[in-house]
């Protein structure tokens, strides 16, 4: 007989709440994980963000480095998604066989290479992502094979709009089954239009605004990394409902140098 009061089994990784969470509209907030420490993306997570974003392609931590990261994040309910070096198949199929709850892909700016990159994310037949049973993305085993394709509905899709071909095409982009969030990197795309850091230029914000408008057109996401919790407002008004707010290591450099600047006033 089952005990009705024993914990249920967890769901194994990757875990479907943050993309059915997304598609449904719901706003989330998340943080980078850029130390490359395991305990700093548990305290993260502990903190209860929606979302903790491992980010291998500006972050300290490295591949080898991952599994733990995911491990400390996934065991409270906040989400694992990785941000990848690149774009290529083995190192998508090899992330997502580690159970991460999403993937954040850079640099791609065509429809073509979204399309192809989401084939990797899916098993057949809507994809071409290798099967292997025994990993942990795949329950370790626990998946019958005629199951294993419903991993498909559970892997959040991030892509990034970084730069000006990407906001043209960003209608094309929403369109692609598998692209649920269309995520603006704000230095990459100031930058790339030719005025570093003006965030407030009129074109940055009508690139923003059509990545936000596009997004909405197909029920999908749009994200964007702000620098702190004061500009969340503004941009869910925006129609911005997937943010990053910072990183682990920002907190820790702010929360130094507040501390140090008033204990230095405190000396006179």
């Amino acid at each position: 007989m089952t005990n009705p009061t024993a914990p249920s089994t967890p769901s194994i990784p990757p875990r479907p709440d943050l993309r059915r969470r997304v598609l449904a509209g719901e706003p989330t907030i998340g943080l980078f994980v850029n130390l490359g420490s395991l305990v700093s993306a548990e305290i993260v997570a502990r903190a209860g963000y929606d979302w903790a974003l491992v980010d291998l392609e500006h972050g300290m931590t490295t591949e080898a480095d991952l599994l733990g990261q995911l491990v400390a994040i996934q065991a409270t309910p906040t989400a694992a998604v990785v941000r990848v070096v690149s774009g290529e198949r083995m190192r998508v199929g090899r992330i997502l066989d580690l159970g991460a709850d999403g993937l954040m892909i850079p640099r791609l700016e065509t429809a073509d290479d979204m399309r192809e990159t989401v084939s990797w994310m899916r098993y057949p037949p809507a994809g071409i992502r290798g099967v292997a049973a025994g990993t942990r993305g795949a329950g370790y085993a626990t998946l019958a094979h005629a199951d294993i394709r419903t991993l498909n509905d559970r892997v959040l899709g991030v892509f990034q709009v970084e730069s000006p071909a990407a906001v043209e095409v960003a209608d094309e982009l929403a369109a692609i089954d598998g692209v649920d969030v269309l995520f603006v990197g704000p230095a990459d795309l100031s930058h790339a239009m030719g005025f570093p850091g003006e965030f407030a230029n009129p074109l940055f914000v009508q690139a923003l605004d059509r990545v936000a408008a596009v997004a909405r057109a197909h029920r999908k996401a749009a994200g964007i990394l702000v620098r702190d919790a004061s500009e969340v407002g503004a941009y869910l008004a925006r129609g911005y409902g997937f943010i990053g707010i910072g990183s682990d290591s920002g907190l820790v450099m702010s929360g130094a140098r507040l501390q140090l600047a008033e204990a230095r006033a405190a000396l006179g």
